[in-house]
């Protein structure tokens, strides 16, 4: 199968783009390759594709992975929309795994016009694009932090997602509504994704994991929000790209189900379906950071911090969808997830750019 990923220099995208390769399917990757953060960690990931050089690479041209039979990788911005329908026009892609975004909640309080254009504007030209080349099936990425000021826990894709609290939250429940537009006008099959705070090797460095290790290596306080009141349904980035597949590999059908006087959120008459993707097992944040203190062998600084804005106290999932309609089961506790993650940091905090 001929797959576009989007976003395949990211941090999941990576771990995606391996995982498709080694499952013997076609994969065409792009990213921006934007300077949000540290463009060593995307260079690196990149390499581990085989991409060589990827510090020289010209926007627009199509490099051949020295690794992988099946994959080649192409820097482009998803708003430029000449160049993306040159792409698709080219290329013949079957199915789209669209994960480029621009992340971060607090960096969406300081630069809010990169979030319309990457993640409003550049989901714009993806649904565009697979509506008129009849693609068999989009999936995107969505986010936890759509659930907002929403209270009931655990967080349910048949709950209501009305009150973000962010502006990146807002892009991604647009994202949802667009796409649930496409697939309602155009007959297009579409699953998101609602991410749970993923973590794990060659994540990204404006997150905790990264944020606290690199702390903890050098001595130095970390900022504990919300007085460490807080906790998370950290994930394992192996257990994301296992549930990111099996979706790509199974489009939803129109339901004969859903019921407009009460609509469903999850899902519709059209062939369209939203699914949570996490552990089901929310972390409370110090023990996020006394595991880590147990794996690295040091004790960490903490300097307690109030409430940032744009955050939320917890996050929990429900995945009970996604394990009755396509299997999926987390499997990697935080104990061993944080132990590959600091094995992984170590080596490349010493300069290795590969794991």
């Amino acid at each position: 199968m001929k797959i576009l990923l989007t976003g395949a220099a990211g941090f999941i995208g990576h771990h995606t783009a391996i995982a498709l390769l080694k499952q013997g399917h076609e994969v065409f990757g792009l990213d921006s390759i934007s300077d949000y953060y540290e463009l060593k960690l995307k260079y690196g990931r990149l390499q581990e594709q085989g991409i060589i050089n990827p510090d020289k690479i010209v926007y627009g041209e199509i490099y051949k992975s020295t690794l992988f039979e099946n994959y080649r990788f192409v820097q482009l911005q998803l708003e430029d929309q000449s160049s993306m329908d040159h792409l698709f026009n080219n290329e013949n892609i079957e199915r789209v795994c669209h994960l480029a975004a621009q992340a971060g909640v607090r960096y969406s309080l300081t630069h809010p016009r990169s979030y319309i254009d990457s993640n409003v504007m550049g989901t714009l030209n993806i649904l565009e694009l697979c509506r008129h080349n009849s693609i068999e099936h989009l999936v995107y990425a969505s986010s936890s932090s759509v659930y907002g000021l929403n209270k009931k826990q655990p967080f349910s894709e048949h709950h209501g997602t009305n009150h973000p609290v962010s502006l990146y939250a807002a892009t991604k429940k647009s994202n949802e509504m667009m796409a649930h537009s496409y697939s309602h006008l155009f007959g297009l099959p579409v699953t998101g994704l609602r991410f749970f705070t993923v973590y794990g090797p060659w994540g990204r460095p404006d997150m905790a994991p990264m944020l606290f290790a690199r702390a903890i290596d050098k001595g130095e306080p970390i900022k504990v929000f919300n007085y460490g009141e807080m906790s998370r349904d950290f994930t394992y980035v192996g257990d994301i790209v296992q549930g990111i597949i099996l979706a790509l590999m199974n489009p939803p059908g129109k339901s004969e189900t859903w019921d407009a006087e009460n609509p469903d959120p999850a899902f519709s008459s059209a062939p369209y379906k939203i699914y949570n993707i996490g552990n089901s097992k929310p972390i409370g944040l110090m023990d996020f950071i006394q595991t880590m203190e147990r794996v690295m062998g040091k004790k960490a600084q903490l300097d307690m911090q109030p409430m940032q804005p744009g955050d939320v106290i917890s996050t929990w999932a429900d995945v009970s969808d996604l394990t009755m309609d396509l299997g999926y089961e987390p499997k990697i506790d935080l104990e061993e997830g944080i132990g590959e993650f600091v094995k992984w940091f170590n080596k490349y905090e010493n300069g290795v750019n590969h794991a």
